[in-house]
């Protein structure tokens, strides 16, 4: 008896060690599994804009905050580049890409390779023209950033002749400027004298402006599509010395603009929120990925600063 409850012991000791070797391998490999981090692409028009720095930074903590890489690019204003660099990162074995177009319709090229390859993308600020082609959009109420503008204007000036300078293909800035066009509508004592394309840089709005002061053009409001389009504006007229009250306005709510605006030489900018947008492209990114529901469509408020509400927000920082 004795003998037999020897020999049974040892049997299930052994099934015990074998049953080890067997588990601890599966549950390391699952561990294994588990932590290889998901990588995920990033591209801007620019990085030239402190706005996108602000957005890709956002994007980045969120997407490292889950133990993941964030590969990101700059096509430098180039949409063959941009399709270009999606490309690499398809090959690279990102799992999802964040998109802001340089033009948001020759993207479409990258949009279908991205289709071929099972790689999901999150259309961030600047909207693409297929949104079918994208698993969500997250944008700025860019209208209402034109809206805000015009409305400041209007209160604080009877009458005006404005400048309008923006990107000529980037649904955003398009959206701002009809904004502004729609609220001063009706009204003739607002006249826009001209508006100029450009490719929303600083350096490119400085040279544009100070070619509208050669050509004599006369001007008491500028629109910029941006805040480095309305700096650049800015810069243009100080380094020709032009000394009359120009109202400038810009788009961001930057911390160059909001210096400006505490110095007094901007009026206004409306103010997106790209710290906003970047968690809330992430957010959306991994619920996508986990299989949950996501909306198609978010869009995030825009704030008007001036000198009247400046103190309210942090001078140095992004929303």
């Amino acid at each position: 008896m004795k003998q037999k409850i020897k020999q049974l012991v040892g049997l299930l000791a052994g099934g015990v060690v074998l049953a080890a070797m067997v588990f601890f391998p599966v549950m390391q490999i699952k561990k294994q599994v588990k932590q290889e981090p998901k990588k995920f692409g990033a591209t801007y028009m620019t990085m030239n804009n402190p706005y996108f720095i602000a957005l890709n930074e956002s994007i980045r903590e969120g997407v490292e905050a889950n133990g993941d890489i964030l590969i990101t690019r700059d096509p430098a204003q180039d949409q063959d580049r941009q399709n270009e660099q999606i490309k690499e990162m398809i090959d690279e074995g990102v799992t999802a890409i964040f998109l802001n177009p340089v033009d948001w319709t020759e993207v479409s090229y990258a949009l279908e390779l991205c289709k071929e390859a099972g790689v999901a993308v999150f259309n961030v600020d600047t909207k693409v023209y297929d949104r079918d082609m994208v698993e969500s959009v997250i944008w700025s109420d860019n209208y209402q950033a034109g809206v805000q503008c015009a409305r400041d204007m209007m209160k604080k000036k009877k009458k005006a002749d404005i400048l309008i300078m923006k990107h000529y293909n980037i649904q955003s800035t398009n959206e701002r400027v009809q904004g502004f066009l729609d609220t001063i509508k009706g009204h003739d004592e607002y006249k826009i004298v001209e508006e100029l394309t450009t490719t929303s840089e600083f350096e490119v709005s400085m040279e544009e402006m100070d070619r509208v002061i050669d050509k004599g053009l006369k001007f008491d409001v500028v629109l910029g599509g941006n805040d480095p389009t309305a700096l650049g504006a800015l810069a243009g007229l100080q380094l020709n010395h032009v000394t009359d009250k120009i109202l400038i306005y810009g788009i961001d709510g930057s911390p160059d603009a909001k210096e400006m605006i505490k110095k007094g030489y901007l009026e206004g900018t409306s103010s997106q929120q790209p710290v906003l947008i970047g968690k809330t492209a992430v957010e959306a990114a991994y619920k996508y990925l986990q299989g949950k529901p996501i909306e198609k469509d978010i869009m995030i408020d825009v704030i008007m600063i001036t000198e009247e509400n400046l103190e309210e927000f942090d001078i140095d920082g992004w929303l």
